[in-house]
């Protein structure tokens, strides 16, 4: 081999494995924005929620700085997290979640419910009293009005149990539900709700090209449905978010971090 055959094997090598690293870096901490419009002539006041999941302690530039100034631009009129803040198995990351919190609320009113890393956190109830003490409204079965709809929070606890049947609304007006945990639609449509936006699937985690197919989500095993994106049963619409950071598996692969948002306007029957 020359000299010049081994100048160009080894800069080939320093290529690839650049290439391979940015492509690592890009499918991990690259934002990525999803856009959604729903239409329901129950809605009365055309609004936008801004929907974020599975932070996993995760920051993105110094105090999420990156993540912030992304939620910002899209101004929203509500914030929604579905779960997973914190990292219960690396570390908890309080800090990480407490400093996105307090600069979200700055923008919009946040909306939270929790993950299945919070429901086995032993310190949640005390965790739970920090988020709301830097201005989150923590929704644990129970709900509030908002923009003329009702907006429900079911704690993750509480997912394969009757709980969600005894929280849900029974007055005839537009219901959105935050759940952690997207493969309990049926129930949710059973339930009665217009719009269910959830998380923890992590968009399948690594994804193969050109597809929508993840490899993995827990609770749905290989090669899993409700990984990301809307799905609708009956009249139900259901919207999951590919989520932020990682959880056990420390590495997406063709799967960006993800922003939802989801313009919500009135439509004439």
């Amino acid at each position: 081999m020359t000299a010049l055959q081994i100048v160009l094997t080894v800069a080939g090598c320093i290529a690839a494995v650049a290439l391979i690293i940015f492509f690592c870096w890009y499918s991990n901490s690259k934002l990525g924005v999803t856009h959604y419009t729903v239409q329901n002539p129950r809605i009365t006041q055309p609004f936008r929620i801004v929907h974020l999941s599975d932070l996993h302690a995760k920051r993105f530039g110094k105090k999420n700085r990156r993540l912030v100034r992304a939620v910002k631009k899209l101004k929203p009129d509500i914030i929604a997290f579905t779960g997973d803040i914190i990292h219960l198995y690396r570390k908890p990351g309080e800090e990480a979640a407490l400093e996105l919190i307090e600069q979200l609320v700055k923008i919009a009113p946040l909306y939270y419910v929790s993950g299945n890393h919070e429901m086995r956190y032993r310190n949640y109830r005390e965790f739970s009293k920090k988020l709301a003490d830097e201005g989150a409204v923590v929704l644990e079965n129970q709900y509030v009005m908002t923009h003329g709809v009702a907006l429900v929070g079911l704690g993750c606890a509480q997912l394969k149990n009757n709980t969600i049947f005894e929280i849900t609304p029974e007055f005839d007006t537009y219901k959105i539900l935050l759940a952690h945990e997207p493969q309990f639609l049926r129930r949710y449509s059973r339930a009665g709700y217009d719009l269910v936006l959830c998380g923890h699937a992590h968009g399948g985690q690594w994804r193969f090209p050109f597809t929508e197919q993840g490899v993995y989500a827990p609770g749905q095993g290989l090669f899993p449905e409700l990984t990301s994106g809307e799905h609708i049963l009956g009249s139900t619409h259901m919207i999951i978010s590919r989520g932020l950071g990682n959880s056990e598996f420390p590495l997406r692969i063709n799967n960006r971090p993800e922003v939802v948002v989801i313009d919500l306007e009135s439509k004439e029957q």
